[in-house]
């Protein structure tokens, strides 16, 4: 009765976890996509999501990229009582909980006004990037890579399974996630990087709550 009594909470916790993991990405998106709709000057060919986080009103994605951060930290903590054994179960909840970390700190530290946004802003590249969009630059580029990395192990762990779907899935977002960005459609690339990111996030989460 007492392992029960024990085991019943802490599945709830768990689950609780994972759910945040789960809308963490939906609510990025919806904050993300609502502001690129309604900011003036904002076009997505030109300016990336981070962009948004400038301005008068970029507390909104601030407060996104640190919710969104929130969720990936809960999303690795649940992984890590979900999966007890097998390839990955430490490896992956270590890289999405880098992941997450990452994402609060590209909200925290923002990227600098450029190419006309916000409204008002000179047009053209920044002169010279200022020392917080380049530690959020870093951030990202290390939660993503980190991302990469736990799809990875994924894809060996379902290939050693012989889960055939999943394994090719997660090899997929992983090679998206890690090609070269190209200057010249940098914007588009990152808001695909970062639908490709949530997507996984969120299929792991949901995947996980029916493990668990």
């Amino acid at each position: 009765m007492t392992t029960i009594a024990v085991t019943v909470p802490v599945r709830r916790s768990s689950d609780r976890l994972l759910l945040a993991g789960a809308l963490a990405g939906p609510v990025f998106f919806a904050s993300a996509v609502t502001q690129m709709l309604t900011r003036e000057g904002y076009d997505i060919t030109r300016h990336p999501i981070s962009q948004l986080a400038t301005g008068r009103l970029g507390w909104i994605q601030i407060t996104t990229f640190v919710l969104a951060g929130l969720g990936g930290l809960a999303l690795a903590v649940g992984a890590r009582r979900t999966l007890t054994d097998g390839i990955g179960r430490r490896a992956v909840p270590i890289f999405v909980g880098v992941f997450g970390a990452g994402l609060v700190a590209a909200g925290v530290f923002t990227m600098d006004p450029e190419y006309g946004f916000p409204a008002g802003t000179p047009e053209g590249p920044v002169g010279e990037m200022s020392w917080h969009s380049i530690v959020h630059s870093a951030a990202a580029a290390v939660a993503f890579t980190a991302l990469a990395i736990a799809a990875i192990v994924l894809t060996v762990r379902h290939a050693r399974r012989r889960a055939l779907l999943p394994a090719v899935l997660n090899g997929v977002a992983a090679l998206i996630l890690l090609l070269p960005m190209s200057p010249s459609r940098m914007s588009i690339q990152i808001a695909v990087n970062g639908l490709v990111a949530f997507t996984w996030t969120t299929v792991l989460a949901i995947s996980l709550r029916r493990v668990s």
